[in-house]
C-alpha cells in the first residue's frame, strides 16, 4: 500500500523485498495453559537458614559446647598479687629510700647572697667599715599648710603672694603713649624724605604717533538724499534629496506604462519518458533491528516450542 508521497510500504520500511515466513501452514498452540518456566518451581528449593547474630547462648557460633582454654585453673586477684610483689621487692630494701638531693638555689635578685655557698661576706657588709656606728638621719622636711580651695577670681588672701592694690589708669593711656613714640621717631630724624630728581616716563622714547594739534572737522557730503539700502539676504541653502526629489538638479521624470508580466514560466506536470512525474532516487535504506529483550523472549519462547515438539 503506497502512502501520499508515492512510496510502498516496503520502501518506507527499508527492505528490498518482502521476507518469506517459516511458519505458514503450522497448527496454533495456545499458550494460556502453560507456564513461562515449569521447572523453576518443581522439586525442592533452596533454603537457607539466614545470618545468625552473636549472644550469649551458642547460636552465633559453630559448636554447640563452648570451650575454655584452661580448664579446672583457681582464681587469682591481679591487684592481690600485684601488692604482694611489691612487699617481696621491700624486703630487698638494706636502708631507707634513696632521696635526692636538693636543687639549685637561685638568687633572689641583685645584692643578695641567698643560694651561694659562704653566704654574706664581711668585707662587703656596709656596717663593717664603720666600726658598728649607724648613720645619722637627717630631721623632718618642711610641713606646709594644705592649698586653699577656690579659683582665685574675686576672693582674697587664696594666692601665695600679698594681693595688690588698686592702681588709677587714665582713659587715654595707649593713644597718649603711641603718641609719645612717634614724637620721639621724628625727632631723632636728620633732614627729610630722600625723593629722586627724576620723573618716571611710560616709554624709553616718545610716541611719534602722538600729537597735541587738534583733529579736523568732520566734511559733509554733497547731497543730502538717503540711499536706498536693502539689507544683504544670503542664498537659499542646498536641499536636501527627500521623497519629493526637490534636491536634483532635473526634474524628476515622470513614470512610465510598464504592464507586470511573469519573468519566467515554469513548467506544469513534468513527467519522463514512461509519462510519470520524476522522482528522485531513494537514499540507502536501514533495515530494522529489534531489541535484545526482544530477542531474548523470542528465543526462549522458541526453545520451548522445540521441546514441546520433540516431546509429543
Amino acid at each position: 500500500m503506497a502512502d501520499r508521497s508515492g512510496k510502498t510500504d516496503m520502501e518506507r520500511v527499508g527492505l528490498f523485498q518482502e521476507m518469506n515466513y517459516a511458519t505458514i501452514g503450522d497448527k496454533y498452540k495456545s499458550t494460556a495453559g502453560s507456564a513461562f518456566n515449569e521447572a523453576a518451581g518443581k522439586g525442592k528449593q533452596l533454603l537457607p537458614g539466614g545470618a545468625k547474630v552473636k549472644a550469649a547462648t551458642q547460636a552465633g557460633y559453630f559448636t554447640d559446647k563452648f570451650g575454655r582454654v584452661f580448664d579446672g585453673e583457681s582464681y587469682s586477684d591481679p591487684i592481690q598479687l600485684r601488692r604482694r610483689y611489691r612487699l617481696e621487692q621491700a624486703k630487698k630494701n638494706l636502708s631507707k629510700p634513696f632521696l635526692p638531693s636538693n636543687g639549685d638555689k637561685k638568687m633572689s635578685g641583685l645584692g643578695s647572697f641567698y643560694g651561694t655557698f659562704t653566704g654574706p661576706v664581711p668585707a662587703f657588709s656596709p656596717i663593717g667599715g664603720k666600726g658598728g656606728k649607724t648613720e645619722k638621719t637627717l630631721g623632718k622636711n618642711i610641713l606646709t599648710n594644705p592649698g586653699k580651695h577656690g579659683t582665685g577670681y574675686g576672693y582674697v588672701g587664696v594666692t601665695l603672694g600679698k594681693y595688690p592694690n588698686n592702681l588709677t589708669d587714665a582713659y587715654d593711656n595707649n593713644r597718649e603713649m603711641a603718641r609719645k613714640v612717634m614724637a620721639q621717631h621724628k625727632g631723632s630724624l636728620k633732614g627729610g624724605a630722600f625723593r629722586l630728581n627724576m620723573h618716571p616716563t611710560e616709554y624709553f622714547d616718545g610716541n611719534p604717533f602722538r600729537t597735541d594739534k587738534a583733529l579736523p572737522p568732520v566734511r559733509k557730503t554733497a547731497s543730502a538724499e538717503p540711499k536706498d539700502v536693502k539689507p544683504f539676504k544670503p542664498s537659499s541653502p542646498g536641499k536636501l534629496a527627500g521623497g519629493g526629489k526637490v534636491g536634483t538638479f532635473d526634474p524628476y521624470p515622470s513614470h512610465s506604462a510598464d504592464p507586470y508580466s511573469d519573468k519566467m514560466k515554469r513548467p506544469i506536470n513534468v513527467v519522463n519518458k514512461t509519462g510519470k512525474i520524476f522522482m528522485p532516487s531513494p537514499g540507502p535504506k536501514s533495515r530494522p533491528m529489534n531489541s535484545i529483550m526482544d530477542q531474548n523472549i523470542v528465543r526462549s519462547i522458541n526453545v520451548q516450542n522445540y521441546r514441546a515438539m520433540t516431546v509429543a
